[in-house]
C-alpha cells in the first residue's frame, strides 16, 4: 500500500478534482512527479492557478494518509490506480474517471461483459420480479452485473447475480468502510466474496447527497450499456442512464404500466430513444450479440499463426481498448487495425462501443 502515499496525498489536496488529477498525470506521469515538480512547471498544467500549484507544493498531511493506509491494510482494503493494469479499462475510458479506487475483493478475476442494473428503491411487485429475472438471465450468460447497492432493485440485481454464481460489481456512495444502507451487511460480504465493492471516497465518507450523482457515472463508466428497470421521473436512476449516454454507452428501459409513477422515467428513456427491454435477448442482440449461452473457451480453438495468432492471444471476454492491443502487441496502429478487422470477418472478436474489442 505504502506506493499509494502520494496517490492518497493528492487527491487531498483541495482543488485537484478527477479532471485536474488525470492532466496532472498526463503531463507528470505520476503522482510522486507531481509533488517534485515547482510552481511554475505545475503553473503549465490547464486549470493549475498560482495558489493551486503552491497548495501542491506545501502539502504537509502525509501523516493523516499514513494513517489511512493503516486503516485500508487493517480492513482488508487494497486500492487500484489508473495506472494499474486491472483498473477498469471502460472506466478509464470516460472524461472523469476517480484516479484509484477503494476495492474490497479480487480485482484480478475478469469481470466479462458488465451491465449495469439499475432502478426505483420503492420497486413494485412488477419491478421486482423483472429485475430479478432479467439480472438472472443476464448472469447466466456470462455478464457482470454493475449496480449501485441501494435498496429496491439494486439489491435485487446483485442478489440475482449471486445466486446464478455469477460476478456482480457494487458501487457505493460512501466510503468503503460504510455498509449502507445497515441492513445490506450480509450482502456486502457476499459481494466482495463473488465480486466486487467499489467506491471513490476515502474511508468514513457518509451517504450525502451529492455523493450519488458521482456514484452513478461509475456505474455507467464500469458498463457496456445501463438497463433500468423502473423508476420515477425524479429516480436517480435517470441520472445513471444520461451518464451512460454522455459516455457513448447503450441504455435499455423496461416498459410498465402506464398508470403507475414507478414506470413513467423508464417510459421517459424509451421515448427518448432508449431501447425496450421486455426479454434479455433484447438486450443482448443490441449490446452483445456474440453471447449466446454462458461464455467459455471453445473447444475448437481457431487455426491462427503470426501476428494474426499474436493479436488474439491478448484478446480475452473482457473489453481491451485498441490502445492498449497496440502497446501490449508492439505493433503498428494500421497493423493492429488491420488484424482486428480480419478477426472480426473470422467471427471470433468482435468490437464494442469506444474502439474496445472482446474475443468471441
Amino acid at each position: 500500500m505504502e506506493r499509494y502515499r502520494s496517490w492518497l496525498a493528492l487527491k487531498r489536496v483541495t482543488g485537484v478534482g478527477n479532471v485536474l488529477y488525470r492532466r496532472l498525470l498526463d503531463r507528470f506521469k505520476t503522482p510522486d512527479a507531481v509533488f517534485a515538480a515547482g510552481e511554475e512547471a505545475l503553473q503549465t498544467v490547464a486549470g493549475v492557478s498560482l495558489d493551486l500549484a503552491k497548495a501542491i507544493c506545501s502539502f504537509a498531511a502525509f501523516d493523516q494518509v499514513d494513517r489511512e493506509i493503516e486503516k485500508l491494510d487493517a480492513l482488508g482494503v487494497t486500492l487500484l490506480s489508473l495506472q494499474d493494469p486491472d483498473y477498469p479499462p471502460l472506466l478509464a475510458a470516460i472524461y472523469d474517471p476517480p484516479p484509484f479506487l477503494y476495492v474490497k475483493g479480487d480485482p484480478q478475476t475478469a469481470n466479462p461483459y458488465p451491465v449495469a442494473v439499475v432502478g426505483s428503491r420503492r420497486a413494485s411487485h412488477y419491478g421486482k420480479t423483472v429485475a430479478e429475472r432479467l439480472s438472472r438471465e443476464l448472469a447466466e450468460q456470462g455478464v457482470t452485473i454493475v449496480s449501485g447497492f441501494a435498496r429496491g432493485i439494486d439489491a435485487l440485481a446483485h442478489h440475482a447475480a449471486l445466486a446464478a454464481g455469477a460476478r456482480t460489481i457494487a458501487v457505493l456512495g460512501t466510503g468503503i468502510d460504510r455498509i449502507y444502507p445497515p441492513e445490506h451487511r450480509r450482502l456486502y460480504k457476499e459481494i466482495s466474496e463473488q465480486g466486487l465493492i467499489l467506491s471513490e471516497f476515502p474511508l468514513g465518507a457518509l451517504p450525502e447527497a451529492h455523493h450519488f450523482p458521482q456514484r452513478n457515472r461509475v456505474i455507467s463508466g464500469l458498463s457496456l450499456g445501463c438497463l433500468v428497470v423502473e423508476a420515477t421521473l425524479e429516480s436517480g436512476s435517470l441520472i445513471t442512464a444520461r451518464c451512460a449516454l454522455d459516455q457513448g454507452r447503450e441504455v435499455f428501459a423496461v416498459p410498465g404500466s402506464i398508470l403507475s409513477e414507478t414506470t413513467a422515467g423508464t417510459h421517459h428513456l424509451i421515448r427518448s430513444g432508449a431501447k425496450l427491454v421486455e426479454r434479455v435477448e433484447d438486450l443482448l442482440e443490441e449490446i452483445l450479440p456474440q453471447v449466446r449461452k454462458v461464455p467459455r473457451e471453445s473447444a475448437f480453438a481457431p487455426v491462427l499463426e503470426g501476428e494474426e495468432k499474436k493479436l488474439y492471444d491478448l484478446l480475452g471476454f473482457e473489453p481491451k481498448h485498441i490502445d492498449q492491443l497496440i502497446h501490449e502487441s508492439a505493433l503498428s496502429t494500421a497493423a493492429v487495425s488491420g488484424l482486428l478487422l480480419a478477426l472480426e470477418l473470422r467471427g471470433i472478436a468482435r468490437q464494442l462501443t469506444g474502439k474496445f474489442y472482446v474475443r468471441i
